[in-house]
């Protein structure tokens, strides 16, 4: 095999806690993390030596600043493979969104290569290979489409959702730094029950929805608490703010009435609105 194409799904947090900062400056949290259908598409392609990069139409870096780049070139040194790899990354997934895309990109170049390179590398290789990177890349490793994740994000047990739905994501068009909204959340001694079993059906999940970052970046960007209130006049059965934000989305369980949504905000924000489904894990 020399050509292989994969895909690295978005994902948004039903739940987001911060419990505690550790003395290395990250924060403990609990999250509930569910994978989306929405995904960039990777294509990876083995070569005589080093690391190619493409990202049409986007202004990522195509050098060692792009998480997907770093995760080939961690590869290439754990396995001493001698070949390299040109890869391709098209994407779709919003850029310091919210929605996971640098971590999934970095996962999805891991398991590719491993396939790709016949390594034979286990996952729970992987999954330290995928930690080293960042604290979600991990996630996007493990094979379930929902995960409760504790610790900074590493500690995985499965968690999938028992009701489909439909997701209306709406991104305002810019990005906000993840670094800059955990420096800026101020830890209270508030605490926030472990509410995993309670969130698992639709009606349920849509009133426990919670992201502690949210005072944060609604603090700064006020588009964001805007969008939110417009997504619950569209028809809206709960909405939240992803991961560090900016993005917002909206849960529904009739696709119509999302699809309507998606016609409301479409000629503002264009191809920053997307319609999408959690992920099932086969």
């Amino acid at each position: 095999m020399k050509k292989l194409t994969v895909q690295a799904p978005a994902k948004v947090n039903f739940y987001l806690a911060i419990k505690s900062k550790r003395a290395d400056g990250y924060h403990k949290i609990e999250t509930w993390m569910q994978k989306l259908e929405l995904s960039d598409t990777i294509k990876l392609q083995v070569i005589e030596a080093g690391i190619s990069l493409r990202c049409p139409d986007s202004t990522l870096p195509v050098n060692s600043e792009n998480l997907a780049w770093q995760a080939a070139a961690l590869f290439l040194e754990e396995t001493k493979i001698k070949k390299g790899i040109e890869i391709e990354l098209i994407k779709k997934i919003p850029v310091a969104a919210g929605l996971g895309g640098g971590s999934s990109d970095c996962a999805a170049v891991l398991k590719g290569m491993n396939i790709l390179f016949s390594a034979g590398l286990s996952q729970q290789k992987l999954m330290k290979m995928a930690y080293s990177l960042g604290a979600d890349v991990p996630f996007f490793i493990a094979d379930p489409s929902a995960a409760w994740a504790t610790g900074i994000g590493e500690k995985l047990s499965e968690a999938e959702l028992r009701d489909r739905c439909w997701l209306v994501l709406v991104n305002p068009g810019f990005s906000v730094s993840t670094k800059w909204v955990y420096q800026n959340f101020a830890l209270t001694t508030k605490d926030n029950p472990y509410i995993l079993d309670r969130l698992l059906l639709y009606r349920n999940l849509c009133q426990n929805l919670f992201n502690d970052l949210e005072s944060v970046t609604l603090k700064k960007y006020p588009e964001v608490a805007t969008i939110k209130k417009k997504l619950l006049t569209c028809g809206a059965d709960a909405v939240l703010m992803s991961g560090s934000g900016p993005t917002v989305f909206g849960v529904f369980q009739d696709e119509k009435t999302a699809q309507r949504c998606i016609n409301y905000f479409q000629p503002f924000l264009g191809k920053n609105v997307f319609l999408t489904r959690p992920a099932i894990s086969l």
